[in-house]
């Protein structure tokens, strides 16, 4: 399974540091395998460590240049890093992206090698209009993005969902996942108001390979518990398989 906690604008640098640290240390003591990546802000950017992957939430489709404001290519690779989250819906819907310039995003990283965590998700407006409309309106944000890139991974975030305290129903959720999966083999996670009391019953629906989470891994404590809830999972289907 693959963990991701994206930190979005909260944490400081010193304390994403700690966290990263302590995250590092839980990994090693409980013999974590599953893969665990953590998004701070880009002023927290660090190395990722032994266990824990760093990766960015954001970067420009360019090695370097005049783009202010933005990160791009070269302030990545003094990190050494190489995972870079694209497409959230709060780029969407807050900042502003268009699809073209996702797809720019995701085709220069492509180029590059980059694992790229993919989002996707509808409004509520849409979710209301039904299930075929829901799958037209995901369809629209594959444009221009290759669903079998081998360093791709995808996360389905309900938009309505992100920090609400709302998620979909367990059902709802896989039918989803089963849905994008009939379009792609690759790694395919949950997002949207995961927290440690609901993440154990979302990593073990079928479609769902891992979570990125918001705002209910802004703890340290949290976020380990969920991946604790991964391992103890894979656990229990050694045992069911033998």
């Amino acid at each position: 399974m693959i963990l991701a906690a994206n930190f979005k604008s909260n944490l400081n640098r010193a304390k994403a540091h700690t966290y990263i640290e302590a995250l590092e240390a839980f990994c090693t003591q409980n013999a974590i395998e599953d893969r665990v990546i953590v998004f701070p802000p880009a002023s927290a950017l660090r190395e990722s460590s032994l266990h824990v992957k760093v990766g960015a939430q954001n970067a420009f489709a360019a090695r370097s240049g005049a783009f202010t404001g933005e990160l791009a290519q070269d302030q990545l690779d003094e990190f050494a890093i190489r995972t870079v989250l694209i497409g959230h819906s709060e780029r969407r819907h807050v900042i502003g992206e268009t699809q073209e310039l996702i797809a720019e995003k995701f085709a220069y990283y492509q180029k590059q090698g980059f694992e790229i965590v993919y989002c996707i998700g509808e409004p509520l407006e849409v979710r209301e209009e039904g299930n075929e409309a829901l799958l037209e309106y995901l369809e629209a944000q594959y444009e221009g993005v290759d669903l079998h890139y081998s360093g791709l991974v995808i996360a389905y975030e309900p938009v309505w969902a992100i920090g609400t305290g709302l998620t979909p129903t367990l059902q709802e959720i896989e039918l989803i996942h089963a849905s994008i999966k009939e379009r792609t083999s690759r790694p395919l996670l949950y997002g949207g108001s995961v927290k440690a009391e609901n993440a154990r019953e979302i990593l073990a629906l079928e479609h769902v390979e891992g979570v990125l989470v918001g705002s209910g891994a802004l703890d340290v404590r949290d976020f380990c518990s969920m991946i604790a809830d991964a391992k103890s999972l894979h656990v229990q289907k050694e045992k069911h398989r033998s």
